[in-house]
């Protein structure tokens, strides 16, 4: 089985994971705006705990975003370097799946249309939906960035509401708190997630080269940086 080291500063929660022979282990901190200092210390003690080098993995993985534009360009930034230095493939996976599975990994409930949702600041959120198919989350309703009013769901669904983006359920269509058999607005995406579906995105050769390992922001970048320097 491969050696996968997996990253996350999508959100506040910043996380790393490993998975080797089988058995994984993470690290996990809600660190709001210290990711660039904690995340390479954190990507240190776990392969110190697991005895392993960078240069003895089989890949790195990350949560590609969306989510907040200065975190994962960091996790990006990370997995390249660590990537490059030793010639690794790199497994980009999107953050809101990774919250979607572990929706899963805690629930068990593989019934369910899982929404996931951030925050994504300017009164808009990150969304999209999943199903749990043998045992990976897989995309159901594209990801998208919209106001929260645009949120829609699959006509007698069973779902379930999940991250931060819930926050804003009151602005959500009249009809979206009966759409939901519970809504958790305190799950973050952790590393843990990452490497389980990273582990199954491996297996099938969906890697890409260091150079072309690239965030997701879903936003228009350029939107992104008048507001910034606003």
């Amino acid at each position: 089985m491969a050696k996968i080291l997996a990253l996350d500063t999508s959100t506040d929660a910043c996380s790393v994971a490993i998975e080797v022979d089988g058995e994984r282990r993470e690290i996990f901190k809600v660190i709001p705006r210290k990711h660039t200092h904690e995340l390479l210390p954190m990507v240190e003690q776990l392969l110190a705990e697991a005895e392993l080098k960078v240069s003895q993995l089989d890949a790195i993985a990350f949560g590609r975003g969306p989510g907040s534009f200065a975190g994962i360009r960091i996790a990006t930034g990370v997995a390249q370097g660590l990537a490059y230095a030793v010639d690794l493939p790199v497994v980009p996976v999107s953050s809101l799946a990774a919250l979607a599975q572990g929706y899963y990994r805690e629930s068990k409930d593989s019934e369910s249309l899982i929404i996931t949702a951030f925050d994504a600041r300017m009164n808009e959120i990150y969304w999209g939906g999943y199903r749990i198919v043998d045992g990976q989350a897989c995309i159901d309703i594209a990801e998208k960035v919209s106001s929260p009013s645009e949120l829609a769901v699959t006509e007698n669904a069973i779902c379930v509401a999940v991250g931060s983006g819930f926050n804003y359920l009151e602005q959500m269509p009249t009809a979206a708190s009966g759409w939901f058999k519970s809504i958790n607005c305190d799950l973050y995406p952790h590393a843990l997630d990452i490497v389980t579906i990273a582990s199954a995105q491996y297996e099938l050769g969906n890697t890409v080269e260091a150079e072309d390992a690239q965030p997701v922001y879903l936003r228009n970048q350029v939107t992104w940086k008048k507001k910034d320097q606003q």
